[in-house]
């Protein structure tokens, strides 16, 4: 290629690179190091606790006495954490993400202010950074391989960033790129991150925040493992390639390498547009959704767990609705899929007992000193929730039955129950069907959950 084809690149909107670099707002160059994110946090800590012991002194010469909870909990530490994590990426964004979607209700205000940033907050890799990514794993040749790359991504998140591309031979590509020093730190930062979290007062007294340090562990090797994500791809559009709801994009296996993804670009608009399409259109996309997840739990046996919006985009072309992001798909244990269709099969029918024992099976109610006083209101917790979905019309916009959860979830917290640690596939089904009600109160959805849960049982 010559100097002059390179150039016609670099110029093309803001294409190619590294000639012509031009710095975002929001390009942060990303720690790569151990030592390097160790010192970070080390210094994240020491920045909290200086300003605490400042506001404490302030606060001590104004006659008042300092609560070392609130000192620690200040908007500004909470701005300090926040920001710190998000630039980090990798395990500090995955535990926030992780803590916020599956322990949410047992937080304290000032923690889940942090997880709800964290959420929607990633900065991305500077063009020089990104450059120096692709030409590792690509070789120094690998301009020649495209007419255009975009260094602007098209979506950030805790692991990688997303670019479009196109190939000489006319390929449309989304190229995702994992963020350096993510994959070789999670360990490090797994524990660091821990630490900092136990160290800062926010977590609740009695909290055991060991599960989740452990499942971001697990969940961020398998994540970073590109190879498994592109199997996972080809999975999922297997399953779906006669599917005239869905579509799913083609993995392209001769760019793709430990840190690189490459799959086929899908044109769509974010599905949360939606909420301005008409009632009909709302409530067929939202039954797609909710089919495709149980069709995953009892015929595929795996899920795509992770049910962050941006994993869905929406054709308005063709009404089909683009699947996205495989990292966090996972095999279901059969156990849980049968005693999670007993739960459903019981809930339905009314049968008491059936619930109960499918509770007992899933892990929601265990055996404990208080859980004598506590298993008839947790019973009575899931009955409500299966009063509803006996329903013929569910309203996803009326907050009645969220805002009984919560004050009763809150009113058991305060009695002194602790919740048992469930199995981590029990999390993930909760944190997806959560993700779902989410979305569907994004829509404002008016459906027959029994009709649409009835034939998988």
């Amino acid at each position: 290629m010559s100097r002059r084809d390179e150039g016609n690149m670099v110029a093309d909107a803001g294409a190619l690179l590294p000639n012509g670099d031009t710095a975002s707002t929001d390009a942060i160059k990303v720690p790569a190091g151990r030592v390097n994110r160790l010192m970070r946090l080390g210094g994240l800590a020491a920045g909290i606790a200086g300003g605490a012991t400042l506001q404490a002194i302030a606060g001590i010469a104004r006659g008042t006495r300092p609560d070392a909870r609130s000192l620690l909990a200040s908007p500004a530490n909470v701005r300090r954490v926040a920001d710190e994590l998000a630039r980090l990426r990798g395990a500090a964004m995955k535990i926030g993400q992780l803590l916020s979607m599956d322990a949410g209700e047992v937080l304290p205000p000032e923690l889940a202010q942090i997880l709800a940033r964290l959420r929607d907050q990633a900065h991305i890799m500077p063009p020089s950074q990104l450059g120096q990514v692709l030409e590792r794993e690509w070789g120094a040749g690998w301009r020649r391989q495209f007419k255009r790359f975009d260094v602007r991504p098209i979506a950030a998140a805790s692991i990688g960033q997303v670019h479009r591309a196109r190939t000489r031979d006319g390929r449309d590509l989304a190229i995702k790129v994992q963020y350096p020093g993510v994959a070789r730190s999670i360990d490090s930062d797994v524990s660091n991150v821990g630490a900092l979290l136990r160290l800062s007062g926010l977590l609740p007294k009695g909290f055991d925040i060991s599960p989740y340090l452990a499942e971001a562990r697990r969940q961020l090797h398998e994540e970073t493992d590109y190879a498994r994500e592109g199997a996972q791809l080809k999975r999922f559009a297997e399953w779906l390639t006669d599917s005239d709801t869905f579509v799913v994009p083609q993995y392209h296996a001769d760019l793709s390498t430990a840190q690189i993804l490459a799959m086929s670009y899908v044109a769509g608009q974010p599905i949360e547009t939606l909420a301005d399409a008409d009632a009909a259109t709302r409530n067929r996309v939202m039954t797609a959704l909710i089919d495709l997840s149980l069709r995953e739990v009892f015929h595929f046996g795996a899920m795509q767990s992770d049910p962050n919006f941006a994993n869905y985009r929406y054709v308005p072309q063709s009404g089909r609705i683009v699947l996205l992001d495989f990292g966090a798909a996972r095999d279901l244990h059969p156990l849980v899929t049968k005693s999670y269709a007993d739960m459903l099969r019981s809930g339905l029918v009314g049968d008491d007992h059936g619930i109960r024992d499918a509770a007992r099976a899933l892990g929601l109610i265990a055996d404990g000193p208080d859980i004598g006083s506590s298993e008839a209101r947790l019973l009575a917790l899931i009955a409500g929730v299966f009063e509803v979905l006996r329903a013929q019309e569910f309203d996803f916009a009326d907050q009645t039955l969220i805002r009984a959860l919560n004050e009763e979830g809150m009113a058991l917290a305060q009695s002194g129950y602790h919740p048992p640690s469930l199995p981590m596939d029990v999390l993930y089904l909760q944190r997806k069907f959560g993700g779902l009600f989410l979305l569907g109160n994004r829509l404002r959805t008016k459906l027959c959950l029994r009709d649409i849960i009835d034939p998988y049982l």
